[in-house]
């Protein structure tokens, strides 16, 4: 993951010869101060992808720790690299001006079934791109049931829904 990933993403905490232990730190706050995308955005961008988020800002503030386990064949982990070039490849165009950072496919992720097929489509990327940003996607798609939640003011505001 460390040695297909360095060319999009710094990787942190690299022994000799760029190795890293059983996880890999992707550093994106150079990324984040170049285009405002956090890496929060990609973390959420992943869930379009099919991936739960790794940890994000952990060891580090403006990282994600990425862990793949025993149980996640070649496969897989190949599919999650394809994922992380093309959320670079959206990246790069927020730093080329395609779209700001505010109406990026990074910034409204996740993206419902509901949310794309809306006849109200006011975006400056395509639908496809933002349920469907790679091929495979449109023969075995998870649609997350909720868009982006603010987790911070919701950890910040509790509101208790239990019954008396």
């Amino acid at each position: 993951v460390a040695a297909r990933l360095n060319e999009y993403f710094p990787v942190l905490y690299t022994g000799e010869g760029g190795l890293v232990a059983h996880e890999c730190i992707l550093d994106l706050r150079g990324l984040t101060a170049k285009t405002g995308v956090t890496a929060e955005d990609v973390a959420k961008r992943l869930i379009d992808y099919g991936f739960h988020a790794p940890t994000l800002a952990f060891p580090v503030a403006g990282t994600l720790m990425v862990e793949p386990t025993e149980s996640e064949d070649l496969a897989e982990i190949d599919r999650f690299i394809d994922a992380m070039i093309t959320i670079r490849k959206e990246i790069d165009q927020v730093a080329n001006g395609d779209f700001t950072v505010e109406n990026s496919p990074l910034r409204h992720a996740p993206h419902t079934a509901s949310a794309v097929v809306s006849s109200d489509w006011n975006r400056q990327y395509p639908r496809e791109q933002a349920a469907f940003p790679v091929h495979h996607l449109k023969q075995d798609k998870y649609f997350p049931p909720v868009g982006r939640i603010d987790g911070a003011g919701g950890d910040r505001n509790l509101i208790c829904s239990c019954p008396p």
